[in-house]
């Protein structure tokens, strides 16, 4: 594992994001790694992923917040870590925003501008209402519209991949039907959108139905046990999304090498952690 050590230019970031756009047309879905800070981003552009998201639960959690809250501090910490992305990375990136972070047109268009300067070439936008749990609303198709378009108008490169949250933490995704799914993706297309990602589609025959009525990229979250690249990639789906997985599996094996510290039994619980010098390599400090 090495660290990204070129500063991009301007012209670099106009060609990640064209690289970034064309890597959703590729017979190939683009698998996209999300990141929660600047060491996890650079680790995985250093294993050669050729794009990076990030997760906002791991931005928001990192900082002792919850997610999907429209936290002003997850708001301002989303658009530091693009920033340091964009003078660390030179694969494309895309940045997670909630739902904008429950601003209106213009303050969802102002951040577009600012992560666009930055240096990111995407953004997750979702229709989820903050702080909704179990079947609970979502924003109306029509006003998630607006905030799709002001990113456009705001910043016209970035790739704009509309989040559609019907199935996303409810009871049983497979017994949701697809035509309120299928009406927002429509309605989010004209408003500009570039993808359209729906979270906890598992079913193949779901995710068929929605390669062969969306017409533009597809992106699907990986369901641990339920998915396969390959099979995707024969599906049509364009794009997979790790989400917060590797967060929560980074908190996962952090406490467990923690417990085998405690128990004296470390084993091989070691083997590929990098040392410390190569994660400053990978902070840029050294």
């Amino acid at each position: 594992m090495s660290a990204e050590t070129s500063r991009p230019t301007g012209a670099d970031r106009t060609d990640r994001t064209r690289t970034f756009h064309a890597l959703h047309h590729r017979d190939a879905p683009l698998l996209l790694p999300n990141a929660w800070d600047a060491a996890s981003a650079v680790a995985l552009a250093a294993a050669g992923f050729a794009a990076v998201g990030t997760t906002s639960l791991g931005v928001a959690a990192a900082l002792g917040e919850p997610d999907g809250q429209g936290s002003a501090l997850v708001r301002d910490a989303t658009l530091a870590l693009a920033r340091r992305l964009g003078s660390r990375l030179a694969c494309p990136y895309t940045v997670d925003i909630e739902g904008g972070f429950g601003g209106g047109p213009e303050e969802v268009g102002q951040l577009a501008r600012e992560l666009a300067g930055a240096g990111a070439s995407g953004v997750n936008l979702e229709d989820g209402l903050p702080g909704r749990a179990g079947d609970g609303p979502l924003v109306p198709a029509q006003e998630q519209a607006e905030l799709i378009r002001a990113v456009k108008e705001s910043a016209p490169g970035l790739y704009v991949n509309a989040r559609i949250d019907t199935h996303w933490l409810v009871a049983d995704p497979a017994e949701r039907p697809l035509d309120e799914t299928l009406r927002r993706a429509e309605t989010y297309l004209s408003a500009g959108a570039d993808g359209i990602f729906v979270p906890g589609v598992a079913d193949e025959r779901a995710i068929a139905t929605l390669v062969a009525a969306i017409p533009a990229p597809l992106n699907i979250l990986y369901a641990p046990g339920r998915h396969r690249l390959a099979r995707l990639a024969e599906l049509g789906v364009r794009r997979v999304s790790t989400g917060s997985l590797l967060f929560r599996s980074a908190l996962h094996a952090a406490v467990g090498l923690a417990e085998s510290v405690r128990a004296d039994d470390l084993g091989a619980g070691l083997a590929g952690v990098p040392g410390y010098g190569e994660v400053q390599r990978l902070a840029g400090l050294e």
